[in-house]
């Protein structure tokens, strides 16, 4: 690979397939838990910690990213986080307890935390500007499938092998992409040793974990409301002292100039709200299948998969589309779209033709996957070379708390249906489900509006839409 993605895709489906083994594994287990609690000799609920503590040690060390890859060089980063995560997967599969099953998670989410945004990092810094859609489709991929695929393919592990091999799969994935990327990747860092902000770092942290594990609080049980209040007032508080010492640092840890870019501010304030809306699907369809269709695990899982053939079915035509109409009409039009077909889940039914619901499904994975990837490109259009790196940790940082919030969201949603309708102890049934697909729709529509701040040539030095061109045809 001499330094273009655009030479060879060997180095992005590499980098596309590390992020996949990362995300699938943070929502693989899901269907395990009952089986691994067995084996643990403990409550399967208890065994949410395992989970929480994978998503608190990502939020903590994301942000630190950037400055570690400047530091010693991203491709040495990116294999080390590989080689962490894979020794993780091996701890995790053997652990016999819930306290050593907690460790091996917290020690692969600190690989999983440097393995996403360095990866990214490094088609970033290799990637020219009019090749980024590409490049950033095939990123946003694993994103998008892995919590699809994850519900079904851990309960087919389950159900007819044991739960020990989620892990174990990652084994051979993560030696065979140790080894290739030390033939695929440069080490690319800085000339000069940045400094690092370890005050700003530290509040970060607290403020992103508070932050997370609140939001998870408020979605569960009424009575841990109060705590899940505390602790996210805690992550304003320290957020807003992270906010204070980042603008008086030499080297920012959080690349506040970037947001004075609209195109790079809107992906991170009306992106974040669209992450949180299509993040919520994958947690709120199989509950909803399961509970209120009667479907098994399994079963629920599979119908997921059509919203997977959609996320993958809009990837050849994500170009074209954006290259004919811009990024500004792309993500209005295909924001309102997305909006709907959330809201189409809200009438679905046991009695809906099983056809009909897989075409909902469908056309859910096609927009969301437009909407995902015109996202993630438009953020680093109009970003220099030099802060590439600071943006691209910032950037990191807000997507895992956004995606990581749809199951907080997805859960409150669901309680706020069951309150209002006043049977909050008991099982949600077909009507809570669908209240709370009405109020993640109305996120999505919301998530739309900060796109009309954007000017209508927004993005395209990467898109091709040239606005003027369209204008001087229209007078003709």
């Amino acid at each position: 690979m001499e330094g273009s993605f655009r030479r060879s895709t060997a180095g992005l489906l590499l980098i596309a397939g590390a992020f996949f083994m990362e995300f699938l594994d943070g929502t693989v287990i899901a269907t395990a838990l009952p089986q691994m609690a067995r084996t643990f000799h403990s409550n399967a609920v208890d065994l949410n910690v395992g989970m929480t503590a994978y998503m608190l040690t990502l939020a903590v060390f994301i942000p630190i990213s950037g400055w570690v890859a400047d530091r010693f060089g991203s491709r040495r980063i990116f294999a080390s986080a590989i080689a962490v995560f894979t020794l993780a997967s091996v701890l995790c599969g053997i652990s016999n307890g819930l306290t050593s099953f907690t460790l091996a998670r917290i020690l692969q989410g600190i690989g999983g935390a440097m393995m996403v945004p360095v990866g990214r990092l490094v088609v970033l810094r290799s990637t020219e500007k009019k090749d980024l859609i590409r490049a950033i489709a095939y990123l946003t991929w694993p994103g998008l499938a892995a919590p699809i695929v994850g519900p079904p393919l851990g309960g087919f592990i389950t159900t007819y092998a044991n739960w020990r091999w989620i892990f174990f799969l990652n084994v051979p994935l993560g030696i065979t992409a140790f080894v290739l990327t030390f033939f695929l990747l440069r080490n690319e860092r800085e000339a000069e040793r940045p400094v690092f902000d370890w005050i700003t770092f530290l509040l970060c942290g607290v403020a992103c974990s508070t932050f997370v594990y609140g939001l998870e609080l408020l979605g569960q049980a009424i009575g841990t409301w109060k705590l899940g209040v505390a602790l996210i007032a805690v992550s304003v508080v320290t957020g807003a002292g992270a906010i204070a010492t980042t603008r008086r640092a030499q080297v920012p840890l959080i690349d506040l100039e970037s947001l004075k870019l609209r195109t790079f501010a809107v992906t991170i304030f009306g992106g974040s709200i669209f992450r949180i809306a299509i993040s919520v699907s994958p947690f709120l369809l199989p509950l909803m299948f399961q509970i209120g269709f009667g479907m098994n695990a399994f079963h629920s899982g599979l119908f997921l998969l059509a919203l997977f053939a959609g996320n993958m079915g809009m990837k050849s035509l994500t170009t074209p589309v954006l290259r004919r109409f811009g990024f500004r009409r792309v993500l209005i039009v295909n924001g309102i779209i997305v909006g709907v077909a959330i809201l189409l889940c809200a009438l679905l039914s046991p009695h809906t033709p099983w056809m009909l619901v897989v075409l909902v499904l469908f056309v859910n994975g096609l927009c969301r996957s437009m909407q995902f990837t015109s996202m993630g490109t438009l953020a680093f259009v109009d970003v220099p070379f030099e802060r590439m790196s600071a943006a691209n940790s910032f950037a990191s940082t807000v997507q895992q708390l956004s995606s990581s919030m749809g199951v907080a969201v997805g859960a409150l949603s669901l309680r706020m249906a069951t309150l209002a309708r006043g049977h909050a102890h008991e099982t949600p049934d077909m009507v809570d489900f669908h209240i709370a697909f009405v109020l993640v729709g109305i996120l999505a529509f919301a998530a739309v509006f900060d796109c009309f701040q954007l000017p209508p040539d927004a993005g395209s030095i990467t898109s091709g839409h040239h606005v003027k061109r369209e204008t001087e045809f229209t007078q003709v």
